[in-house]
């Protein structure tokens, strides 16, 4: 499974023990896009940064190929989408991985893409 950015900011607050025990249990792999736009964030406290440097470096990063980029090009040809969506529902399309989201709505349309919903089954 590939989990979403939104997932990984999650998993960092203290009430978020289910998503944290997922991520350990299914060792997901990530995207190098969700890797800028977390650690890219702005607010982040140097506490904050210092954990999410620790999680990326022992994530398992899936990389930006050709065959990635040729899903992203397809999906912002067929709707409007974000670069990073695109980018991220491309990576689980090309590695063959289902996407861990809580932003369902972003990518249901996309066929050939499982999503899980880590807080649906709350």
């Amino acid at each position: 499974m590939l989990i979403d950015s939104n997932i990984i900011i999650y998993a960092m607050q203290p009430q978020e023990e289910k998503i944290r025990t997922l991520i350990e249990e299914n060792a997901p792999f990530v995207s190098v896009v969700s890797y800028v736009e977390v650690l890219g964030y702005h607010k982040l406290n140097d506490k904050e940064r210092e954990h999410l440097e620790f999680f990326f470096k022992i994530a398992k990063m899936l990389p930006i190929s050709q065959n990635v980029l040729d899903h992203a090009v397809k999906l912002r040809q067929i709707r409007k989408m974000t670069l990073g969506d695109a980018l991220i529902a491309g990576t689980a399309i090309a590695y063959n991985v289902p996407l861990v989201t809580r932003n369902i709505q972003d990518f249901q349309w996309i066929e050939n893409l499982e999503l899980i919903n880590p807080f649906e089954k709350r």
